[in-house]
């Protein structure tokens, strides 16, 4: 094992995984979509602003300007992509490892807009248990989640 392990926050790590999933969820959802809009905007014109604001010299390399910009953010996207399914192959088969409540647990307490108070309440209900044992049941499925994330 690697002695790096021993000082790894790994419950704090699973947390802001647990955080993160949405975003990875959303860029492996529209990447494409935004890949195409770029190379849209690249190979379309731009309609010429008639003002009566005398006209400075235009850079006659603005056209190599714009693709150069537009393959730079291609790259960033693709990366950015690259990065989220990585992160989804390595989280995804911890998630689907949780039972039903541990997930719906998590859920509530990260993924929702609410904040802790309305959370716990909402996992309260649903187990028919009480607020201390909601925050039980919610570290045990942070360390069931960090134990598949990480190791021991």
């Amino acid at each position: 094992m690697n002695i790096i392990w021993q000082y790894l926050d790994k419950r704090s790590a699973t947390v802001n995984a647990l955080k993160d999933y949405s975003s990875m969820a959303y860029i492996l959802a529209h990447t494409d979509e935004e890949i195409t809009q770029v190379h849209e905007d690249t190979t379309t014109l731009g309609s010429p602003a008639f003002t009566n604001m005398p006209g400075g010299s235009p850079n006659p390399q603005s056209g190599e300007m714009r693709i150069i910009t537009a393959i730079d953010e291609i790259d960033v996207l693709r990366e950015r992509y690259r990065q989220a399914k990585e992160y989804m192959e390595w989280f995804q088969p911890a998630w689907d490892s949780l039972s039903e409540d541990e997930r719906y647990v998590l859920e509530q307490f990260y993924w929702q807009e609410e904040d802790a108070f309305d959370a716990i309440s909402a996992i309260s209900n649903r187990f028919h248990i009480e607020r201390s044992s909601a925050y039980k049941r919610k570290n045990r499925a942070v360390s069931k989640l960090t134990l598949l994330l990480f190791g021991k």
